[in-house]
């Protein structure tokens, strides 16, 4: 059996943890184990489900706080254990640090996958590029989920000169398809029938521009009195969104609902997804929602291949509240398209990305 370590910072419903999530579900076990090395002590949202389905996790000292220690610990976990195959899921550059760490340790397949794309402040966006050359070099497996991730970390035209490949945030899409049973019922537990529903999946964080999205709302509501905003997700900045929502007059329109194991369903509630980002590398939640035939209006920092359907408008987050308004409202239909046809022909059916996964890494990976 071939073993792959994956290091994260934590195991919680992140984006890149999400996907890894997703491959060690579908992967076949009779072949291959995915075990996690995490730089946390805290327990994550799906420690016990890996642990659950036969993976293993081993826990490095914080790399913010000792980064001698956690290399050391990387090295030794890799070395110890045996792992030939090791992945790095980051956007920034200094992360391959951990994979020399691995290399140290034995590991013979250095992979790294670009997460998200230009989304750092501005000193680390300077480390980023200081030590750019370390994800050009030191990887011999190099992948991302679009191609503006891939050109940030890996080099411009890395893409197309074989020097990186796309890896696409695949899903499975029955469990995503719109469901109008899981429509009827969630819409009656949330009392949101006779609404249009906008939606949004996200972590609150500065990245995923709450601020905006509330501007934008508060003015859908003035137009449509039965419009309702739920945002789902957790973050360090909840309690000031909320508090603006209230600010606003919004509170009785806008709901609150944490993080939720239901997202899939919660996608066939929705009428549209609003998703105005400063920066993206290749959103799960925009792939997702078009597996629901779920219409979506989302900012232009993020990559038009993100619309695998047809059913993503693309706006400026320098265009006037009233063209987002009108985006979202115009998004609005009465019928759901079926996107089986497209997620296929698109490569982005979980099946799919599995195989080229397990292609990539273990089979066609060079030394």
């Amino acid at each position: 059996m071939k073993r792959l370590l994956c290091i994260t910072s934590t195991l919680n419903a992140g984006g890149a943890e999400t996907f890894l999530m997703k491959l060690h579900r579908g992967i076949d076990r009779n072949k291959y184990q995915i075990d996690f090395c995490v730089m946390s002590n805290d327990k994550g949202v799906y420690d016990d489900e890996v642990l659950a389905r036969g993976g293993k996790i081993f826990r490095t000292h914080q790399k913010s706080k000792n980064p001698i220690k956690c290399f050391l610990d990387i090295k030794s976990i890799v070395k110890e254990n045996e792992y030939k195959y090791v992945l790095r899921v980051n956007e920034h550059s200094l992360s391959v640090i951990d994979l020399i760490a691995a290399k140290c340790g034995g590991a013979k397949v250095i992979a790294m996958r670009s997460t998200i794309a230009d989304c750092l402040n501005k000193f680390h966006k300077f480390l980023h590029k200081l030590f750019i050359f370390l994800p050009k070099t030191v990887p011999n497996v190099r992948l991302a989920p679009s191609t503006e991730a891939a050109e940030y970390t890996f080099g411009k035209n890395c893409v197309k000169k074989g020097r990186s490949e796309l890896l696409h945030n695949g899903l499975d899409y029955e469990a995503y398809k719109f469901d109008v049973d899981a429509r009827a019922r969630l819409r009656d537990e949330l009392s949101l029938n006779g609404c249009n529903v906008i939606g949004h999946v996200g972590r609150f964080s500065y990245q995923k521009n709450h601020s905006f999205l509330l501007d934008v709302f508060k003015h859908i509501s003035e137009v449509d009195d039965s419009a309702r905003l739920v945002l789902v997700g957790v973050g360090e900045l909840q309690d000031a969104m909320k508090q603006k929502a209230s600010e606003l007059s919004l509170t009785d329109k806008v709901m609150f609902l944490g993080r939720r194991n239901d997202v899939p369903k919660l996608m066939s509630a929705f009428d549209a997804l609003l998703l105005p980002s400063f920066c993206e590398g290749m959103p799960n939640v925009v792939i997702e929602a078009q597996a629901s035939g779920l219409p979506c209006v989302i900012a232009d920092t993020i990559t038009p291949e993100a619309d695998i359907t047809g059913l993503v408008k693309y706006l400026s987050l320098s265009d006037d509240i009233y063209t987002w308004r009108d985006a979202v409202l115009d998004s609005i239909a009465d019928d759901r398209k079926d996107t089986l046809d497209d997620f296929t022909r698109e490569g982005y059916h979980l099946d799919q990305v599995i195989d080229r996964f397990a292609q990539l890494i273990f089979e066609g990976a060079t030394n």
